[in-house]
């Protein structure tokens, strides 16, 4: 695999002659490349956590079926998205794909807002670990500590095991999900197993899930939103490129193994919970003073106590699951931000001897335990505050993002035309615009439920300056990136600069349909 810059001005922190830094070559396979994005999408947390909300305040019995719809539109916008992936590898993911594919103007905006959501969601998963965590202890230990000592714990554990290269990792997420994968699986099948109202499929229907189905005060778009916001983090599959064995094959693979898996596993748990509980009393539940009890009780009811108690530690070991994944994508931008020589140039050191991004890892521990002290010293709620606020702004960026990643396939392979080879009207033209038309529709689902959303932390400053920091991280890295290309173009030509190649050719799958 070669490394380079595109242009030839980077600069770079190695030796002389050996070209910019690398991460460790081939320490992950497709497994540990969907361990890692499956992880970061926490299904036993967002089962937990966004489940409820939308059956007891959105779609109702509806739920499973909005699930479906994201599955449908996630996948749709993942054609485009791999590929992209297939021609352009590097840790900088979206960052490095607008830049090349669209603009280094855009690119930079690209680079800085996902940079930005990762950054700051690892200090609210800390947050919703250490409430998870305090929970457990409390209930099955009588022990009343402080939800800052887990967050600590938690900092110091994720920061330690990013350290080394990223297989390590992979293995413990791999673990952790499995154990949840299994858990959330005997839940839903002893609820489809006893159905007190019967077996319904109604839920499953896309068009159930566009309406109350007499929620009283429902909201379909938040119903909507929470099953959009459960996907988090798959774009992630390209971040992983350079240390994968095979990423022109591997990435792709792992991005739609990733978003159907999770959409379909979703949808089985949502519909198992529904019909476990019966509708009626899945809104009750749901919408009731412990949201949680939505998977507890059926849990209980239909499995034991102990399955319970199992739940309620996996959840623990789910939110660190997540914060793990989330700390590693982190370090990755930080660390190609640092290679490409735009920011503190050592963020793009590579470990001598485990080849991982160790300084921009020990720079998002920092900067995670800080905005954790920042929460402590102000008396927020690390779930309801830190971890939901943090939450809402990574989501609207993220999707921002998105869909600047379906502008950017267009360009690149019908404006630009690189890669004829590879261009199809559906794989690389109408795919790209049907997701992007997707990922501004959640925007604006995003946006006009932002405040259901956010619930009682709707009062506070953060939430009220969300908007002006999605626009000030969106036109304030635009404005910069214009400034550079014209005072400081040496500068400018490193945005999105580095990128590997496989020198061996990748054959394009046959897709005569999609020509």
């Amino acid at each position: 695999m070669a490394v380079s810059y595109d242009q030839g001005t980077g600069a770079s922190d190695s030796a002389p002659g050996q070209g910019p830094a690398t991460l460790k070559r081939g320490a992950i396979g497709l497994a540990g490349v969907v361990f890692m994005v499956v992880a970061f999408s926490a299904p036993i947390t967002a089962m937990t956590g966004n489940l409820p909300v939308a059956v007891g305040f959105g779609n109702g019995l509806g739920a499973p079926g909005g699930f479906v719809i994201a599955t449908i539109v996630l996948s749709i916008f993942s054609v485009g998205f791999v590929a992209l992936a297939r021609h352009i590898t590097a840790a900088g993911a979206f960052y490095t794909f607008v830049s090349r594919a669209w603009s280094k103007v855009p690119g930079l905006a690209a680079g800085v807002m996902p940079m930005v959501t990762y950054m700051t969601m690892e200090a609210g998963l800390v947050g919703i670990f250490s409430a998870f965590a305090d929970q457990a202890f409390t209930t099955q230990f009588g022990l009343d500590l402080p939800w800052e000592i887990y967050a600590v714990v938690g900092l110091v554990a994720i920061a330690a095991l990013s350290h080394f290269d990223i297989s390590v990792a992979a293995k413990v997420l791999g673990v952790v999900l499995v154990c949840e994968i299994g858990m959330l699986t005997l839940t839903a099948v002893a609820g489809l197993a006893h159905h007190p109202d019967g077996m319904s499929f109604t839920s499953l229907s896309p068009l159930t899930a566009l309406n109350t189905n007499g929620v009283a005060g429902g909201v379909v778009g938040l119903g909507l939103l929470m099953a959009f916001w459960s996907w988090v983090g798959f774009e992630s599959t390209a971040i992983y490129g350079e240390e994968s064995k095979d990423p022109k094959r591997i990435v792709p693979r792992a991005t739609m193994i990733a978003v159907i898996g999770i959409g379909v596993f979703y949808t089985f748990i949502s519909w198992g919970v529904v019909v476990g509980n019966g509708p009626a009393k899945a809104v009750e539940l749901a919408s009731g003073p412990t949201p949680f009890d939505l998977l507890y009780v059926p849990t209980a009811q239909y499995l034991g106590p102990w399955a319970v108690t199992v739940f309620e530690w996996l959840v623990v070991g789910g939110s660190f699951a997540c914060a793990l994944a989330i700390h590693n994508s982190a370090a990755r931008y930080l660390f190609a931000f640092g290679r490409d020589g735009l920011f503190w140039r050592r963020l793009g050191e590579a470990h001598p001897k485990h080849a991982s991004p160790w300084v921009a890892s020990l720079t998002q521990s920092v900067f995670a335990a800080a905005l954790v002290a920042i929460c402590s010293l102000t008396g927020s709620d690390p779930y309801a505050d830190l971890f939901v606020l943090v939450a809402i702004l990574a989501t609207l960026l993220l999707l921002i993002v998105q869909t600047m990643c379906s502008v950017a396939t267009v360009i690149y392979f019908h404006v630009k035309k690189q890669h004829p080879e590879t261009a199809s009207w559906w794989r690389t033209l109408l795919a790209p615009i049907i997701g992007g038309l997707g990922m501004v529709y959640v925007i604006y689902l995003m946006a006009s439920n932002m405040q259901a959303a956010a619930g009682a932390a709707s009062d506070t400053l953060f939430f009220k300056a969300i908007p002006y920091l999605v626009v000030g991280l969106f036109a304030g890295s635009m404005t910069v990136a214009l400034y550079l290309r014209k005072a400081r173009p040496e500068l400018y030509e490193r945005i999105g600069s580095t990128i590997f190649d496989d020198h061996e050719p990748v054959p394009e799958p046959e897709s005569p349909a999609g020509r």
